[in-house]
């Protein structure tokens, strides 16, 4: 045997032991063309077939001819080792079509030589290598949706080498990933080729797997620590990198450091500048010893004040504050140049950064530059005097080159299917054909005013769509934003027609924003979520639009739509005060719909202490995507939220969609009544991962107490209970440590139920968790909840919720949200 590091594969577990090369990533364009326009804004959360973009076509016609040849003398760059993913993952962002490949090997030891069967998955292409001798190239290019095939590989007494060329075509967020599977019997041992030895590359693996904040949020003068579980056997070398944020990693990283992490030693600090802004930050860790290395990605909050602010003044005055903070603090993006013309500032060096980037973006087609196309218009339409001549020339030219809807000509990977993208592109057309009127556009050939009548047309059908059927990214912190752009560029440009459709839209949003905003805090379900809204609290974009229309929260550097809203003159509707903060004693509910075919019936319940919300029967069974189902946050601390989900990915640091915390790997059936939540999941017959989950971070509530199949949690004077059908499993190593709370079963339930304490302490809640039934009902299948928080509740499978053996439809078709008051529920001294 080998002094290599040596990995076992059972029958069925994967292969995930290899030394890899480095990433090429090449632009890969294909040829210019017309799309076609298959937009039928009947929008939906999930992947759109859009058919196939240039690029792939490109790719298709390249394969079909060429040979591949072996190379097994390429560099090894780092080391993927078992541990938190059953892929071999290289998933990730690219905002133009991008060619990617990259080398891997291993070394195979069977049982004995001979001819084994493996099943090879992948959404790109694989080429396989045995000793040596192509085996077979697997490549279906089926854009995100992995394909598998089975082959058999030849292996030798002693071992064969593996090696395996692994592609994909990259268009924006890209699954990029082998998957293979040892289906022998027997064990199968996968040793790792290169210099570094083995032990080395375990512990590093190790340290990889379980490292994480030691802490939810890193505040003010505190060092960045990271924590791992046992102890380092060798000074590990720990070099840390915070990316720019999504739009903005092209740029250099916001901060890099190197440390140590000592021998014996299980934390390692990193001191961080002062101009790091607070936010959700991404962090790249590579661990190094010797001439063994691993990577991983992580991501951490930095919030240096966790006490919301209480902004002074009216609605006016707040913007005119939000203006002066973005003008300084926000990102280097073209919204911040916004908010430094409307306060009267002089351009300065970062003004330019942020303009040649924003340029660059639309010259180049970067997937979201319809993000701040919008906004530079706003900027060329308000203040294009206040622009150098050569720079205003440069954006002229810019709007004049732009693709504005996919039946135009180009190669791009840009997403014209959501219905945030087709806001904003439309937004983006008639603005531009409105200054430009008489000018022929390069791309189209159209003149300016021919644009501006397409894009009307296009802009009824979306208020069309959006009016009948509401919002599919419905209460998104992702993308509420997004939304703010396009509609509020058409509220301060638009003619009277669509400025009336935008504002009505624009109260509704707020209108959701305030019943679902809690403290400052942007909360609740969510049509499409990501762990950096969900584990921000009050760093999410859209935080600071709440802080501003509701007078308490956070400022953040997030400038996607923020200027716009503080330099335009739209307002709010009057009298949303009491659904943010809701008097003392009592509880807002509403219940209301949003999405195409009622996807998503929304049921809140908020006191001014702790809101629930939930998403119900969102097709039970079927797989999700991005959709952020049952919610709790507690106005005590920012980062004091709860939610249950069946986890969509292996990764907890993943990016997938559905991800370990964002979404469903198999969407649940929920019910709300009141202040109580129930969810049941039925996973399949061999789901993936056989478990639901928990989010709780114990470290943000005051007080905790676990049972064997509840928590209960203390967050000022409101709690928080989770009951479970069986034994809840608190996660106490690696990335879950204090936060992921399990229950294991193909078939689970959960009630989460929240209220007032009104002078009881936690352990008169815990004793009523302990007394409360919750069960699986197999004959149909349903969800018992009987107890003291709540009339006797069953959620069906099928049929959903019955409250004292009643049926209760969801109340409401309407968008509208339903709005009523209740008495807050509480325990009294006496429990």
């Amino acid at each position: 045997m080998s002094d290599a590091a040596r990995f076992a594969s059972r029958t069925g577990e994967t292969v995930t032991a290899f030394a890899l090369g480095p990433l090429e990533a090449r632009y890969y364009p294909g040829a210019v063309t017309r799309g076609t326009d298959n937009v039928d804004y009947k929008f939906i959360n999930g992947f759109v077939d859009v058919g196939e973009l240039p690029c792939r076509t490109a790719l298709r016609q390249e394969i079909a001819t060429r040979t591949v040849a072996l190379e097994d003398d390429f560099e090894i760059v780092s080391t993927n080792l078992p541990g938190f993913n059953r892929r071999l993952e290289f998933s990730g962002f690219w905002h133009r079509p991008t060619r990617l490949s990259r080398w891997v090997r291993t070394r195979l030891v069977a049982p004995e030589a001979g001819r084994y069967p493996f099943r090879l998955a992948t959404c790109g292409g694989v080429h396989v290598f045995v000793d040596g001798v192509r085996i077979t190239a697997f490549e279906p290019y089926t854009r995100n949706e992995a394909q598998e095939t089975e082959l058999v590989l030849p292996l030798a007494e002693g071992g064969s080498d593996l090696v395996m060329l692994v592609e994909e075509m990259a268009e924006r967020d890209t699954n990029y990933f082998a998957e293979l599977t040892w289906l022998g019997a027997g064990t199968l041992f996968a040793e790792v080729p290169g210099n570094a030895d083995g032990q080395s590359l375990e512990m590093l693996m190790d340290l990889a797997r379980a490292i994480r904040p030691a802490g939810i949020v890193c505040g003010e003068g505190e060092n960045l620590r990271l924590v791992v579980d046992r102890p380092a056997e060798a000074a590990v070398t720990v070099q840390a990198k915070v990316r720019q944020s999504v739009h903005m990693r092209h740029l250099p990283p916001l901060f890099e450091a190197v440390s140590t992490l000592e021998n014996g030693g299980t934390q390692v600090d990193f001191e961080l500048p002062r101009d790091l802004p607070d936010g959700y930050h991404e962090l790249d860790i590579a661990f190094s010893l010797g001439e063994s290395h691993i990577s991983r990605h992580i991501a951490f909050a930095l919030l240096r004040d966790e006490t919301p602010h209480q902004l002074a003044g009216d609605l006016a005055a707040r913007k005119k504050a939000g203006l002066s903070y973005l003008a300084d603090k926000g990102e280097l993006r073209v919204g911040r140049v916004l908010a430094r013309l409307a306060l009267g500032l002089d351009f300065d060096d970062g003004d330019h950064a942020a303009l040649d980037d924003t340029l660059d973006a639309i010259d180049t087609r970067r997937d979201c530059s319809d993000f701040v196309i919008v906004p530079l218009l706003w900027i060329y339409g308000e203040y294009r005097e206040a622009l150098p001549e050569a720079l205003r020339t440069r954006i002229e030219a810019a709007f004049l080159g732009y693709r504005y809807w996919m039946d135009e000509p180009g190669n791009d990977a840009m997403w014209f299917w959501s219905e945030n993208h087709v806001l904003c592109f439309h937004v983006a057309e008639l603005i531009a054909g409105r200054f430009f009127a008489g000018s022929a556009f390069a791309n189209s050939g159209l003149t300016g005013a021919e644009h501006a009548v397409l894009a009307e047309t296009r802009l009824e059908r979306w208020f069309d769509a959006i009016e009948a059927h509401g919002l599919a990214e419905w209460n998104s912190a992702a993308y509420y934003p997004i939304d703010f752009i396009g509609l509020l560029a058409l509220q301060h440009f638009a003619g009277d027609g669509l400025k009336r459709r935008a504002e009505t839209v624009l109260d509704r949003l707020f209108t959701m924003i305030a019943l679902h905003a809690i403290n400052g805090v942007a909360a609740g379900t969510m049509g499409r979520a990501y762990d950096k809204e969900l584990r921000a609290g009050p760093l999410s974009e859209l935080a600071p639009f709440a802080t501003i229309a509701f007078g308490t929260g956070w400022f953040n550097r997030g400038v996607a739509a923020l200027p716009m809203f503080c330099t335009g003159d739209y307002r709010p509707p009057d009298g949303l005060g009491d659904y943010v903060a809701p008097p003392s004693g009592k509880a807002v509910c509403a219940h209301y719909v949003q999405g195409y075919g009622r996807a998503a019936q929304l049921a809140l319940y908020k006191t001014a202490g702790i809101q629930l919300s939930a998403s119900i029967d969102a097709a039970p069974g079927a797989k999700g995507h991005q959709q952020h189902l049952a919610d709790v946050q507690a106005a005590g601390h920012p980062m004091a939220r709860v939610w249950v989900n069946h986890p969509g990915a292996d990764d907890p640091w993943g990016s997938d969609r559905p991800s370990y915390w964002a979404g469903n790997g198999a969407m649940p059936r929920v019910g709300q009544y009141r202040n109580c939540c129930l969810l049941l999941s039925d996973l399949g017959e061999a789901p993936r991962l056989a478990f639901t989950h928990a989010y709780a971070p114990l470290a943000v509530f005051d007080e905790h107490i676990a049972g064997p199949d509840w928590l209960a949690l203390r967050s000022g004077g409101s709690f928080i209970v989770l009951k479970a059908t069986g034994p809840i499993e608190p996660v106490l190593q690696g990335p879950g440590a204090g936060i992921e709370h399990r229950v294991h079963g193909k078939q689970t339930g959960w009630a989460i139920t929240v209220g007032e304490l009104a002078g009881a302490n936690l352990s008169g809640v815990a004793a009523l968790a302990d007394n409360t039934r919750l069960s699986l009902d197999d004959s149909p299948l349903g969800l018992l909840c009987e107890g003291p928080f709540a009339p006797a509740l069953r959620l069906d499978y099928r049929d959903g919720l019955f409250v004292e053996g009643r049926h209760r439809p969801f109340p409401t078709t309407s968008q509208t949200p339903d709005i009523g008051w209740l008495a807050a529920a509480a325990v009294p001294a006496s429990n």
